[in-house]
């Protein structure tokens, strides 16, 4: 493919993007902002890799379009306001559409919408009393493309390209098992159709198409809608259908009669079209889609649909709104850029462009070492970010993060915020190496070295002398995770520390709340509703308190294993290694790490000061309930989850493989049969590739393999 940038102009339009994001363009950068907006198409519709994210490109295209309202004396026929976007290569042969493929107007909030709806009451010469009926239906995030049948049988498929001319995919098409090969058309008297759709990736199959390109060691997708696309236009159509690639049809182009007319103009309304689409057997949003007696009701179901969206199967980054009747379309008509009778409701935006500016270090419960990016403030979904956790120093490695990169960060709904991915090619020169620290960076008055125990990710500091790990673990600790006492937060916690309240764990036992009733911010109702939650959690079943000291692997299922064979918690301080490994799902490093926690006389006086300020330290009735198979199609195996799992959380990933007689691993070693890998793997998905005697799964792997899918 042609290179239309050099590094050095795609590092400067780079920078002109990010000016004008922070100030919009003005009037005499007029040309520079036109240049600007063709480089961000070329990116996202011809190369498939943006640099940008869809909310900025909008916000740079409508700082254009109020510059060309002020001054239409401007306006010039190669403006990007004046044609759609094109994503034409030199890759396939052009084709052109029937009628033109117009883009959309954009609305981000209820006023816009109800501004749409008074535009098209002025076209179409309507009161405030008159109804008009509009049609809302999800704005899927793919590749949008146009399907042509003639005589019933799917002659032809193409990109939308500039709106008149595509890029013919026909063969590419045709392995799309969403798309018909044939469509009784002729039962409505039409000889030829044209429909409009969107090719996309489910987000369960995209990750598990990511996480397949992970263990061959290939570069990520950025997210569907690039899978999705550059699947369009793979030149094999066997690598097409290897994307999974699903078409939703939303629209009723054109048609032509059996005398070979022109009879677009009597198609049903909008609604029924769709409905009609749905009969012949195309995919279509059937449940998705609504009609609306009025653009309040547009509103609400716009307000759901942003609040729903994480939850639907496919990515989609806003509804459109279209008036269903067709003679009032008509009426409307439409620009040179948009349809004036359909616009596009935005969510809010998921994914933004940032810079890395500095890297931060926190301590963990265990003395585990989590890399902080600090990053140059975004919005996303609603949320200002400026903080995201970068996991260990193999993520950082395997995404090639650098100090001063220009990163692209997302924010699904209420999910913790994340790095997609740095840009490479706009780096100047000014990037600094990440340096993961090789000392405790806590402990600023000695340097205590950092250990990477054999088949872990994390560095980890063993010997705190600081209190830094202390104070996590008893955060953790009356966390709900834990020990769940109510109301007693991360900031108590704190605060009660720093009031010197609290030096190990036991001290949570034997507060007083008469003191804590008078701190500000507290009061009298408070503290008893704290007390009260403290006595509810010394009546724990003793799995919960074991769970609760941070003993390094020992989770939540093997801390209920445990707790099933003894009568008391002290016991464990005369078992041995031996003995804890005969119990079934015990493994040595679960027993080693218990065992140096009982051996250690603080940690036994700390249990026994619980005790005397009554924690229940014997078996409860819950904790002989705990019953593990010895049976399934796994028994005998051992298996490992590394990554992140979409469709389950790891603890109850590994509460299946035990049901069904699997043994849970800590860590990748020749003992392992079987390791299950989400995204984001890292070093135990390298280290198993090297063995070569490890069964390497998908999660859906998983779930096919064990029949639990």
């Amino acid at each position: 493919m042609l290179i239309m940038y050099n590094q050095s102009e795609i590092i400067r339009l780079t920078n002109l993007s990010r000016l004008f994001l922070k100030a919009s363009a003005t009037d005499s950068q007029i040309n520079d902002l036109k240049d600007l907006l063709r480089f961000h198409e070329y990116r996202y519709y011809v190369e498939n890799d943006p640099l940008i994210s869809d909310s900025e490109y909008d916000k740079l295209f409508q700082s254009l379009k109020t510059i060309e309202a002020q001054h239409p004396e401007w306006i010039t026929p190669d403006s990007p306001t004046q044609r759609v976007a094109t994503d034409i290569s030199s890759a396939f042969p052009p084709a052109e559409h029937m009628t033109e493929m117009l883009s959309l107007d954009n609305a981000y909030d209820a006023s816009d919408l109800r501004d749409f709806d008074a535009s098209v009451r002025k076209l179409c010469s309507l009161q405030i009393s008159d109804q008009i009926t509009y049609v809302a239906e999800p704005k899927f995030d793919g590749g949008t493309i146009a399907l042509l049948y003639e005589n019933d049988i799917l002659t032809r498929a193409a990109t939308r390209g500039n709106g008149l001319i595509g890029e013919e995919m026909t063969p590419n098409a045709k392995t799309l098992g969403s798309i018909p090969l044939k469509a009784n058309f002729s039962e409505f008297g039409w000889s030829k159709v044209e429909l409009r759709g969107e090719a996309l990736i489910r987000k369960d199959v995209f990750q598990k198409i990511n996480t397949e390109r992970e263990i061959k060691g290939l570069p990520l997708f950025a997210n569907p809608r690039n899978a999705a696309t550059g699947g369009l236009r793979m030149k094999d159509p066997a690598e097409t259908k290897k994307r999974g690639l699903e078409a939703f049809i939303y629209q009723l182009g054109y048609a032509e009669n059996l005398n070979h007319e022109n009879v677009s103009e009597t198609l049903p309304d909008h609604y029924e079209s769709i409905e009609l689409l749905g009969k012949a057997g195309f995919k279509i949003p059937q449940k998705e889609i609504k009609k609306c007696s009025s653009i309040e009701e547009v509103i609400a179901y716009c307000s759901q649909w942003q609040e729903q969206r994480d939850q639907y199967p496919y990515e989609i980054d806003g509804m459109v709104i279209k008036v269903n009747e067709k003679k009032l379309q008509e009426k409307c008509g439409s620009t040179g850029h948009h349809p004036r009778w359909a616009i596009a409701f935005k969510f809010k935006a998921k994914q933004a462009t940032s810079t890395l500016l500095q890297v931060e270090y926190q301590v963990g419960k265990i003395g585990s070492i989590t890399p902080v990016a600090k990053i140059e403030p975004v919005h996303l979904a609603g949320v200002m970010v400026s903080s995201i956790s970068l996991h260990n120093e193999d993520f950082i490695l395997s995404k090639d993060l650098r100090i001063n990169d220009t990163i692209l960060v997302e924010r699904a709904g209420d999910v913790i915020p994340y790095i997609v991915k740095s840009f490479s090619e706009l780096r100047t020169g000014n990037e600094e190496i990440i340096r993961f620290p090789q000392f405790c960076p806590e402990n600023t008055s000695e340097k205590v070295p950092l250990v990477k125990e054999e088949g872990e990710s994390a560095w980890r500091c063993i010997h705190c002398t600081c209190g830094a790990q202390l104070l996590q673990k008893m955060i953790f600790h009356v966390s709900k995770e834990a020990m769940d006492i109510d109301g007693f937060g991360k900031s108590q916690v704190e605060k009660f520390y720093h009031l010197g309240w609290l030096r190990d764990l036991s001290d949570i036992y034997r507060l007083d709340f008469d003191k804590i009733a008078a701190l500000e911010g507290f009061g009298k109702k408070s503290a008893e509703n704290l007390k009260s939650a403290v006595d509810k959690a010394r009546k724990n079943p003793i799995s919960k308190l074991l769970h609760s000291l941070s003993i390094h692997h020992l989770g939540k299922k093997a801390s209920k294993i445990i707790a099933e064979k003894i009568n008391h918690v002290l016991e464990l301080q005369y078992w041995t290694e031996e003995r804890l490994m005969e119990i079934k799902d015990i493994g040595p490093v679960v027993a080693r790490n218990l065992i140096q926690y009982f051996n250690t006389p603080e940690n036994v006086e700390i249990l026994l000061k619980m005790e005397n300020y009554g924690v229940n330290l014997y078996q409860t009735e819950e904790d002989k309930a705990m019953v593990v198979s010895t049976e399934g199609p796994l028994a005998g195996k051992t298996i490992l989850f590394t990554g992140t799992l979409q469709k389950m959380d790891r603890t109850k990933a590994q509460e299946i493989a035990a049901s069904l007689g699997a043994k849970n691993l800590s860590a990748v070693s020749s003992n392992l049969n079987i390791l299950v890998v989400g995204e984001n793997a890292g070093s135990k998905l390298k280290k198993a590739k090297e063995l070569g005697t490890i069964e390497i799964w998908t999660e859906d792997d998983f779930l096919v393999n064990t029949g639990t899918k």
